[in-house]
């Protein structure tokens, strides 16, 4: 597939329920699929989204300008993880942008080693615990224990099959990635996914 001659082709890969006007979006899920992942979320009745292969997209080499990326990184395994990158070096043109955002796994880590070892339950996945977020027997998001929130952000939710953290990131490896694939870090700053959870990574990335 290819748009027409002079549009700009913009991405939006994983995008679960925050498809972007504009944007080609893409993800596992069909759109009546997301609709019913996420039934409080309005979704604009004239989005499309796509099921296409992220490892092999269907656009010509160096024709792309742009790809975002929103939490989705982490849900890949390291052997998806060069797929994917290789192949945002290969769709982007010279120029165009990589903006992807990641959970920040070392301060994670830090709050998990700093947390109080307290296990109390064991992890639900009943209608029931996934719709009040049931982390290991607490219903909070809470990182003063290590076995709530915070293990359920470094190993994903997990309420469903598509929800597993496979891969982690922290600011040297990014840098590390971009460096090595051609790409040069127009901004990398931090914010807090939902504003009080996790820290993020975010990054915008121009390929050289």
């Amino acid at each position: 597939m290819q748009d027409k001659l002079n549009e700009k082709i913009k991405l939006n890969l994983g995008c679960a329920s925050r498809p972007i006007p504009g944007y080609i979006n893409i993800d596992l899920d069909t759109l009546e699929e997301i609709k019913a992942r996420y039934p409080n979320i309005e979704i604009a009745d004239d989005i499309e989204v796509f099921q296409y292969d992220i490892f092999n997209l269907p656009y010509d080499n160096g024709t792309v300008d742009e790809v975002r990326s929103e939490s989705m990184l982490e849900h890949l395994s390291f052997l998806e993880e060069k797929k994917f990158f290789y192949e945002m070096q290969r769709v982007l043109r010279s120029g165009g942008m990589l903006v992807f955002s990641v959970p920040d796994f070392e301060e994670t880590v830090k709050l998990w080693l700093k947390a109080e070892d307290n296990w109390q339950d064991f992890y639900r996945n009943d209608e029931e615990a996934i719709r009040q977020q049931h982390w290991f027997g607490q219903y909070s998001y809470s990182t003063e224990n290590r076995w709530g929130y915070l293990s359920a952000s470094i190993f994903g939710p997990q309420n469903s099959e598509g929800q597993f953290h496979k891969n982690c990131y922290t600011e040297k490896k990014i840098r590390k990635i971009m460096d090595y694939l051609g790409f040069d870090i127009v901004e990398l700053s931090f914010f807090r996914w939902k504003e009080d959870r996790d820290q993020m990574i975010n990054v915008r990335a121009a390929k050289r």
